[in-house]
């Protein structure tokens, strides 16, 4: 199986409990979310917008409250996933959804604000490359992308501080053995590139203002204009 399946199958598995789980499993939650939902905007009324590995549609819903006339299309490779947040967002009719790897994604049309939260670590250094320059491409000018992510740390001893300040805030939690242990596995899908290596990448594909807005030990909000 390869990397793209076996993502596609573990996040199949957990996304009727993937959400009551993610403020447990995200120490910085209402920051990490609040701040990306923040970052996104537009001065149109009716920005149109993509999340990539939207999932079960947690940030559409927040891009969705904050701009509810905008135009969302969301892409995953979990259908299950999507269909969640097709539950989530029925309420508004102006959303697309895409059961597809997004790896390689180009827009037919061009996008106000392209965001992603807790999906592009899954790629490869190459990969995240790419998505990045797609991005860039899927951008109207002036157009702004966010990511909201993981990094692992840039020496060992930070790296080792991140995962167990993380470990410990989840073992503290009230989540089940068998949810701790899902979660567990599923960080053996991870391919986390460093704060640095991937604020060069946005700079050297033309990205302008790339800056961390905020950071949480391996926890980051990436931002970049089109400009």
């Amino acid at each position: 199986m390869d990397n793209h399946q076996e993502i596609m199958s573990r996040f199949n598995e957990v996304a009727q409990k993937y959400d009551e789980q993610r403020k447990k499993l995200i120490p910085c939650f209402d920051d990490f979310y609040g701040i990306a939902t923040a970052l996104a905007n537009s001065n149109k009324k009716s920005p149109a917008i993509l999340d990539l590995g939207a999932g079960t549609g947690l940030l559409s819903s927040m891009l969705l409250n904050k701009f509810p006339d905008a135009s969302l299309t969301l892409i995953d490779i979990s259908e299950k996933m999507l269909d969640i947040a097709k539950l989530r967002l029925q309420s508004y009719s102006n959303v697309n959804y895409i059961v597809d790897d997004y790896t390689n994604y180009i827009a037919q049309e061009q996008y106000d604000i392209i965001v992603s939260a807790l999906s592009i670590h899954h790629l490869s250094d190459a990969q995240k490359y790419e998505l990045y320059k797609n991005s860039y491409s899927n951008l109207t000018d002036a157009g702004i992308f966010i990511n909201a992510d993981q990094v692992h740390g840039t020496t060992t001893y930070l790296d080792s501080l991140y995962k167990s300040d993380w470990k410990n805030k989840v073992e503290a939690s009230d989540l089940s053995e068998e949810e701790i242990a899902s979660a567990y596995e599923r960080t053996k899908l991870d391919k986390m590139s460093s704060l640095e290596d991937q604020l060069m990448s946005l700079k050297s594909i033309g990205f302008s203002d790339v800056d961390c807005i905020y950071k949480y030990y391996n926890f980051v909000v990436l931002y970049g204009r089109k400009y």
